[in-house]
C-alpha cells in the first residue's frame, strides 16, 4: 500500500454511485491525481465542505499501486477561496484555469516539475480572489498556466535558428511553439501567424514577472488582438478542443479570447 499525505488543489469532484465521490486533485507530489472518497454524500462528518472545486486541502490518500485510484482517507479544508465565488469573472477565470489543469496536469512526474504547477495553481488562485479579472489577466495566466506545464513557447529568438528576431512583424509557428525569423518565415510553412515583435516581448515580459504584478501589465489595440489569437491558437493546438468552462468565462470578460 503506498501512502501519500499532502497539501492538494481540489480540480474536480464528480459523483460516483449511490453515495461515493470521486475527485480529480493537484498535488505537489505527484501532479494530478484521481481519488475516490468513499461514503462522502452521506457522511458530513468525514469530508465537510473540503470537496469542492478550487479548496486549497490537506489529504491522507493510500493507493494499492503507485500508478493506481487513490482512495482518501482524510481531507481537511486550509482555504476555499470564497473571493472567488464572489465575483462572476474571478470563478469564471479560475474554472477555467483548473478545468485547462484537469485536463492537462500530468498524472506523474518529477516531483519539483509536479511542486511548480502545484505552486502556480495556487499563487493563480490566490492572486485572482484579489482583484478584478479582464482580458489581459486571462491571457497572461494562460501563458503562465502553458509555461507551468512545460509548454513555454518561444518569445526571444527563432525556435529553428536561434537568430534573434528582428523588429517589426515578425512570424510565430504555432507546431514549432515560437517565433520565426523571416529566413524561416519564407519557406512556405502552414499555420503562421504575422505579429508585431513588441506582442511577443510583452507576452515574454508577463513570463519574468511575479502573479501580483500581472494586473499592472497592459495589452493594449493590436498587441492584444495578437495576444490573443496567439493564445487561442496555442490553446487549441496543445488541446484540440474547447473546455466547458470557455463560454462563461468570455461572456463575464466581455468577448472570445
Amino acid at each position: 500500500m503506498v501512502g501519500i499525505e499532502d497539501e492538494a488543489i481540489v480540480l474536480r469532484a464528480v459523483d460516483f454511485g449511490e453515495s461515493d465521490l470521486i475527485a480529480h486533485l493537484l498535488v505537489p507530489e505527484v501532479g494530478r491525481l484521481t481519488v475516490i472518497a468513499k461514503h462522502a454524500r452521506k457522511s458530513r462528518k468525514r469530508f465537510p465542505g473540503s470537496l469542492d472545486v478550487f479548496n486549497h486541502i490537506r489529504v491522507r490518500v493510500s493507493r494499492k499501486r503507485p500508478d493506481g485510484l487513490g482512495f482518501l482517507e482524510q481531507a481537511l479544508l486550509l482555504d476555499p477561496f470564497l473571493p472567488l465565488r464572489e465575483v462572476p469573472a474571478r470563478f469564471a477565470l479560475a474554472s477555467y484555469l483548473v478545468e485547462l489543469m484537469d485536463r492537462m496536469a500530468p498524472e506523474g512526474g518529477p516531483e519539483p516539475d509536479m511542486r511548480r504547477l502545484f505552486d502556480f495553481v495556487h499563487s493563480a488562485l490566490v492572486s485572482l480572489c484579489q482583484g478584478h479579472p479582464d482580458l489581459c489577466m486571462r491571457l497572461f495566466l494562460e501563458l503562465r498556466a502553458f509555461d507551468a506545464l512545460g509548454l513555454r513557447p518561444g518569445l526571444e529568438r527563432c525556435v529553428r535558428c536561434g537568430s534573434e528576431l528582428a523588429p517589426g512583424l515578425v512570424g510565430f509557428h504555432i507546431a514549432d511553439g515560437g517565433g520565426i525569423c523571416d529566413a524561416h518565415g519564407a519557406e512556405g510553412l502552414s499555420g503562421v501567424l504575422r505579429v508585431h515583435l513588441g506582442t511577443l516581448r510583452a507576452l515574454d515580459a508577463s513570463l519574468g514577472s511575479r502573479i501580483d504584478q500581472l494586473p499592472r501589465l497592459r495589452l493594449e489595440g493590436q498587441a492584444l488582438a495578437e495576444a490573443r489569437e496567439i493564445l487561442f491558437r496555442f490553446h487549441r493546438f496543445h488541446l484540440g478542443f474547447e473546455l466547458k468552462s470557455e463560454r462563461f468565462l468570455e461572456e463575464s470578460l466581455g468577448g472570445p479570447a
